[in-house]
């Protein structure tokens, strides 16, 4: 058996690992968590999902990355427009405006990465 120290987000844990006769490694239990050492570094949470105050949002209809972003904060824009362009399995998509608007915020930079549901833009 052998004993580690683990630290996850700054609490430190005492584990017990013992090898099995097939050879495989398992841990039976970890011990109570014991005061950190040394400070962890903190993770900063996830901003929300849309920063604009717009009243329509547009989320990505799938997981990809923003190749474009052809519109600004302010544009006018017509149902149909080209909003975002969003490569998805090595095709890219183009997100297009709903309906007819103003854009109120561009919530992605070329180069994100996004989820399905993630709030690309919003229009007013």
């Amino acid at each position: 058996m052998k004993s580690y120290t683990i630290t996850v987000n700054g609490v430190a844990y005492d584990v017990t690992v013992e090898e099995n006769t097939n050879g495989a490694v398992s841990a039976p239990a970890a011990q109570a968590p014991k005061a950190a050492s040394k400070a962890a570094p903190k993770v900063a949470p996830k901003a929300a999902a849309s920063t604009g105050a717009g009243s329509v949002k547009i989320a990505s209809p799938m997981q990809g990355k923003i190749l474009k972003t052809p519109v600004s904060v302010g544009q006018a824009v017509k149902k149909g427009d080209v909003l975002i362009v969003l490569e998805a399995m090595k095709m890219e998509n183009e997100i297009q405006a709903e309906k007819d608007g103003t854009v109120a915020s561009v919530d992605v930079s070329v180069g994100d990465s996004v989820e399905t549901g993630q709030v690309l833009i919003t229009l007013n």
